[in-house]
């Protein structure tokens, strides 16, 4: 399934998209440093093969799958979805991007429903998402989106003194 957004369509990362991956995810962190569980330099220092290698395993299968935005030149989105590993019929959303320029586009919305759509097919009806505590701009969208603050929170697990609020909805 895919879904258009003017002219960019919303569709599942393949194998050929590792170098505009490694691009946005290098723009991803650099955007928002606290959001993602590696640096820019981290990401920058792995080999292009092991990127590639990771992107083509999140193009199929029913475990973990990533979602781009893409324009038909640089990728300007990102959602990804993967199994709970306590949970049957959860599907963890993980890093959520949209290039800054084009926020407020509907672009986070169609991302979202595309790994809503995947977890569906793949029989797991709820979604949640970890959003670090403060970052009430992605907390109010995430909001909009029909996802609810859970009450919960946890340790950020890369940054001390930091945490994140847990949100939740149906897929």
């Amino acid at each position: 399934m895919t879904s258009a957004t003017t002219t960019t369509t919303v569709r599942r990362v393949r194998p050929t998209d590792a170098a505009r991956m490694r691009a946005l995810r290098l723009e991803m962190l650099a955007d928002s440093p606290l959001a993602f569980l590696e640096t820019v330099a981290e990401a920058a220092a792995r080999p292009h093969a092991e990127f590639a290698a990771r992107v083509a395993a999140v193009s199929r299968g029913d475990h973990t799958a990533q979602f781009v935005a893409d324009p038909g030149g640089r990728l300007v989105g990102h959602a990804g979805g993967t199994a709970a590993p306590d949970e049957p019929g959860l599907t963890l959303v993980y890093a959520v991007y949209v290039t800054p320029a084009r926020r407020g586009s509907g672009l986070l919305a169609a991302l979202v429903d595309e790994v809503a759509a995947w977890s569906r097919a793949c029989g797991r009806p709820d979604l949640m998402m970890e959003v670090v505590a403060g970052n009430d701009r992605a907390y109010r969208a995430y909001q909009k989106l029909g996802f609810v603050d859970t009450g919960v929170r946890v340790r950020h697990p890369r940054i001390a003194g930091l945490y994140e609020l847990q949100m939740r909805r149906p897929a």
